[in-house]
């Protein structure tokens, strides 16, 4: 509020002064009121506008753009102005560019892939709602090219300080699920990791996620299941609504019935102490006393509080998890507040009357003490007032059917036909349900006859014959009484409705029905095709009761139908012809025609129109359509015996009772010991504990942390002030051997320094759930203890190196390597900007998230150092040849010539940066070939060393040439012409993403070191399935040497598979490891600062793996 109020208050004023200054806004009173106007002038103001250098101007373009964007116009023309502001660093103005990306990124996505460097940047922004919404823009551009980056952006936003960059990555995972499916194991190891988060924030979201992306995996559910129905309470109402519909389906599968017939309903040992001393009654009953488990009671004890909610979805979620979940006597507890509901708009109003009148057909007394809520108000819609009808026809029984009889009367007068003709019918219904008042009804349904209105009359005679059907012989003077209106009623259905009484009591009125044949003989012709089926089938009756005096009539009615134009009709009339008139051709159906045509025929049964809704989980889209919807989960049968309940204990909630009392007394003395006490002797001793310790240390720094967003960019700052100042006195603590008698600035930096190093060595044997516990605990905006640690561990790492190094003489080559990769050198969940990353040294502080090395505490500290590991690594030659050649063209397409590459895996001798192609050209004419060489290529600045032009190739002939080509570490095709003298020939060479590396040598501790040095977005993992236990070291290493050109590092550890090698145009390293954890799998690791190439080598690298 107070941003907004900072734009109103100095964003307009300065923008008007300076607008006014630059001539660009008309300062009349016409073209403020014409502000939002979708004029062309005004487009190309906004244009200027956010193409000034003015950041004021900008920022009163973009309300002025989001504005137009508010009242449905289209601002898409703008997107190359707007975009260009992306990257600016006014957070107000990136704010506003960001809503704007967010509505146009989908339409205009090559624009928006230009500034994804930019989103990946803002990624790491330290205030939170860039960062989320550069995730969200990230997300809502529809390319599949960038699945992978979206991918690596959702798992860091996962892992975020902040509760709503969390959430936002929950959001994310159903955007990227339906742009690729195929991601679909990678999202759900993301989905439960965010389910464990406590964040009332994100639950909501990331079960939405649940629902969308695995609904059936059941399995994630239990060890959340508690934690999800305490927090409930809490959660934004949206997500409330979500969880409790998931947790109804869950309780579904998870729990026995507590409708049981006959089962006393015993919850607790209190009730079951009292009732001990009837031993003869329980001895006599054969069902068990039902006890309620006491998670499904969780459930609902829990969710009762939201039936007061504002929010009508909220309530009305509860009031089906009652429906479907709690006991009989327990279900009326929702009443009340449904009926508060009908209070609301009429969207709403609509919605929680068809799910009552669900509900009032099994359940009459729930709703009998609220009757009056359901009466009928002049002002109520027609679909509200037939809802309100079918409710109170429910409800309806001996004791109140007076009243209710009543309230019909009024509601037949209504001027809205509809209602009318659905009260009749409610009528109708109310005399087959409650027999006492069916004389009653019928009386008052043949007064209508008499109407005015020819709806109501036409209702009441079908209703009527509906009810005559049930006591024909008590009635014949109401038939006599309908069958005088039968010239007045011009409506087809009840026309159709009077002959087929005529025709189905026609033996009671003898006199009457073939006089109505005769009328209806004279109209034939006219009448509708559903009037003519009756009048055929009365004429057939009464042939068979009463043939003297209706033979004729009946002929003429069956020739007129003989020829009518509707084949029905026709079909009808010949089968009603060969049935009842018998003849030569007459079949033996002749002499049962009276058995086919006076049947008597069972009564029908007037039924609620949602009788059969309660299939479908109420409060749904199905139930309200009667049709099932897409997406639609249907709700279980309740277990005949209930899971095992044990698998929603949750282990981890022990020990954080341990060590939660723990976190306030042991981190003092233990920073005290690891400043007073000698390194060497400590590593030793703190072996054992490192796990608690690890566990206290980790929990202290998050539980003490706490901010907003601007609070953790100041501390940025203020960290990047105290190490700059700090440098000198760390580089002379370091010279003077350690001494004591420093000043206490630099003794409180040695004592970070310290800290910071146990921790990730302690860190990184802690378990990953605790890693997530003291994540979600920990506050979205706390980010000042966590800077300073990076501060801190920064400023050791730098005094470190420039001690070690001043002495040699390739110290800036070192130095130099290692700031390449200091924008991916950055723990996940620190909230520290790219932008600053400059005034920082390389830390490993990302050390404690890796799960695959597990290094001692002695060669952590060795890792803080700088010093390069550029005089160690060198070239490899490679250790295995691709034999598969690719089609480069073939021969039909190139009329006699065909081309196949290889990648021979060499270096290219023409320029390091180019990546060698062997190309094999093949005269398959019986013509000779001349002058084969490379043409133009696409694009044009794509550089290739082409190979010698072939003078001349004969027929059968072969020739295999090299050529080089600089793909720039993308496997983008490289695209160029082969001609010949007389043709040329569009080709393209696609690399494998294994073909842009180089083989590098690295022995294993070097390896471990710069794997440290890259975690979070620049390592990417997977598990693969594979059968491990009779497979060789080297079956293993030939399978990734066949996909990727890489050196092998020799390991130590025989369970362990490393590789490394270096991107050819860039020459930024590529790890890759391989561990295999068990007889059916392993985990494949791959760390680079490539992100999309890494994607893709693991998919890769996965494949050639997991085959047999």
């Amino acid at each position: 509020m107070s941003t907004n109020a900072l734009y109103n208050d100095q964003g307009g004023a300065e923008a008007a002064v300076e607008a006014g200054q630059e001539s660009t806004l008309a300062a009349t009173t016409s073209a403020a009121f014409g502000l939002f106007s979708a004029d062309f002038k005004k487009n190309e103001d906004l244009k200027e506008m956010l193409e000034s250098n003015k950041e004021s101007l900008k920022l009163e373009a973009m309300k002025r753009i989001v504005g137009l964007i508010a009242k449905g116009k289209n601002a898409s023309e703008l997107f190359p102005a707007v975009v260009k502001n992306v990257a600016s660093k006014n957070i107000e103005l990136k704010k506003l560019v960001y809503v704007y990306l967010v509505r146009y990124a989908e339409e205009q996505q090559d624009l928006a892939l230009l500034s994804i460097s930019t989103f990946q940047r803002a990624l790491k922004d330290p205030n939170q709602l860039i960062r989320a919404s550069a995730l969200r823009v990230l997300s809502s551009i529809r390319v599949p090219i960038i699945v992978p980056i979206m991918m690596l952006a959702i798992k860091e936003a996962a892992s975020d300080l902040s509760p709503y960059v969390r959430k936002t990555s929950a959001h994310a995972i159903q955007k990227l699920y339906s742009l690729d499916p195929e991601q679909k194991e990678q999202l759900i190891e993301v989905i439960e990791k965010l389910l464990k988060d406590k964040s009332t924030l994100v639950a909501g979201s990331v079960v939405m996620a649940f629902e969308e992306v695995c609904p059936d995996r059941i399995d994630l559910i239990h060890k959340n299941y508690r934690k999800l129905c305490n927090l409930l309470v809490d959660v934004e109402e949206w997500g409330q609504v979500v969880i409790i519909s998931m947790l109804t389906r869950y309780a579904r599968t998870q729990f026995t019935s507590p409708w049981q017939e006959g089962a006393v309903f015993d919850e607790n040992d209190v009730k079951t102490f009292y009732d001990s001393d009837s031993e003869e009654k329980r001895c006599q009953m054969d069902a068990k006393p039902y006890v309620m488990d006491p998670d499904h009671r969780l459930l609902l004890r829990n969710t009762k509080p939201l039936l007061q909610s504002r929010n009508t979805a909220v309530v009305m979620s509860v009031a089906q998890l009652y429906w479907h979940l709690a006991p009989k006597q327990e279900v009326g507890i929702v009443t009340k507040s449904l009926v508060r509901l009908l209070r609301s708009h009429r969207e709403v109003q609509y919605v929680v009357l068809q799910n009552i009148a669900t509900m009032s057909i099994q359940r009459k007394g729930m709703f009998e003490p609220f009757m009056k809520s359901f009466y009928v108000r002049s002002t109520d819609t027609t679909h509200i007032k037939t809802l309100k009808l079918e409710i109170l026809t429910n409800l309806a029984n001996e004791a109140n059917i007076s009243t209710i009889l009543r309230e019909f009367q009024t509601y037949v007068k209504s001027q809205d036909k509809a209602f009318a003709a659905a009260t009749i019918q409610a009528i109708g219904r109310c005399a087959t349900n409650i027999s006492e008042v069916t004389d009653t009804c019928l009386n008052g349904l043949v007064l209508l006859l008499s109407n005015r209105d020819e709806g109501v009359v036409a209702e009441s005679v079908v209703v009527i014959r509906k009810l005559l059907q049930t006591q024909p012989t008590q009635h014949s003077e109401i038939i006599k009484h309908m069958a005088k209106l039968f010239d007045k009623i011009t409506v087809s259905t009840a026309r159709a409705s009077i002959l087929w009484l005529m025709g189905e009591y026609c033996e009671r009125v003898p006199k009457i029905a073939p006089d109505v044949l005769r009328k209806i003989a004279k109209t034939f012709t006219a009448e509708d095709d559903i009037v003519k089926l009756q009048a055929v089938n009365l004429a057939a009756k009464l042939y068979l009761t009463n043939s003297k005096q209706t033979k004729l009539l009946t002929q003429y009615i069956l020739n007129l139908g003989k020829y009518d134009q509707n084949y029905d009709i026709r079909d009808r009339t010949r089968f009603i012809r060969q049935l009842i008139v018998p003849g030569d051709k007459s079949g033996a159906l002749n002499k049962y025609a009276r058995r086919i045509l006076l049947a008597p025929k069972p009564a029908p049964v007037l039924e609620s129109a949602f009788k059969d809704r309660d299939r479908y989980q109420l409060g749904t889209l199905s139930h309200s359509l009667n049709s099932k919807a897409t997406g639609y989960h249907e709700l279980s049968d309740w277990p005949a015996v209930a899971p095992d309940q044990s698998v929603r204990n949750v282990e981890v909630i022990e020990p954080v009772n341990e060590w939660a009392p723990l976190v306030g007394k042991s981190k003092p003395p233990e920073s005290d010991d690891k400043f007073y006490s000698d390194e060497d002797d400590k590593k030793e001793e703190a072996s054992d504990g490192s796990g608690s310790s690890s566990s206290t240390s980790s929990t202290s720094s998050s539980t003490s942390s706490s901010g907003s967003s601007s609070s953790s960019e100041e501390s940025g700052s203020a960290s990047e002030d105290d190490s700059g100042s700090s440098d000198e006195s760390d580089k002379s603590s370091t010279d003077s051997g350690k001494s004591s008698g420093q000043s206490s600035d630099s003794e409180s930096e040695q004592k970070k320094k310290m800290t910071t190093r146990k921790k990730k060595t302690k860190k990184v044997q802690a378990e990953k759930q605790k890693h997530n516990q003291a994540d979600s605990d920990s506050d979205g905006n706390a980010d000042e203890p966590m800077d300073e640690e990076s501060g801190s561990s920064a400023e050791s790492a730098t005094s470190e190196s420039d001690s070690d190094s001043e002495p040699d003489s390739t110290a800036k080559q070192k130095s130099e390597n290692n700031v390449k990769s200091k924008p991916k050198v950055e723990k996940s969940k620190m909230e520290v900007s790219l932008l600053d990353l400059d005034d920082f040294s390389p830390t490993p502080s990302n050390t404690p998230k890796s799960s695959l090395v597990s290094p001692s505490l002695l060669s952590d500290l060795e890792g803080l150092s700088l010093s390069g590991v550029s005089t160690t690594m060198q070239v490899a030659t490679p250790t295995f040849g691709p034999v598969k050649s690719l089609e480069l063209l073939h021969h039909m397409t190139g009329k006699g010539l065909s081309a196949k590459y290889h990648f021979p895996r060499q270096p290219c001798l023409h320029r390091p940066s180019m990546v060698a192609v062997q190309v094999t050209l093949t005269n398959c004419s019986d013509r000779s070939l001349e002058e084969i060489h490379i043409g133009e290529r696409s694009p044009a600045s794509l550089q290739i060393h082409c190979f010698n032009t072939v003078e001349r190739l004969e027929p059968e002939a072969s020739v295999t040439v090299s050529m080089a080509v600089d793909f720039s570490d993308s496997t983008q095709a490289a695209n160029f012409e082969l001609c010949t003298k007389e043709d040329r020939f569009g080709v393209s060479i696609q690399p494998a993403v294994g073909e842009l590396l180089m083989p590098c040598s690295l022995t294993q501790q070097d390896f471990c070191e710069e794997q440290g040095k890259l975690l979070g977005m620049n390592e990417t993992s997977a598990t693969i399935a594979m059968a491990t236990s009779n497979i060789s070291s080297q079956a293993v290493t030939k399978r990734v040497l066949s996909v990727a050109n890489v050196g092998v590092v020799a390991s130590s550890e025989s369970h362990l598979y490393r590789f490394v090698g270096r991107t050819v145009s860039s020459q930024v390293l590529v790890l890759v490891q391989l561990e295999l954890k068990d007889p059916s799998g392993g985990l494949l690791t791959i760390s680079t600062e490539k992100s999309v190439m890494a994607s893709m080598l693991l998919r890769d690298l996965k494949q050639a793996l997991t085959q047999a």
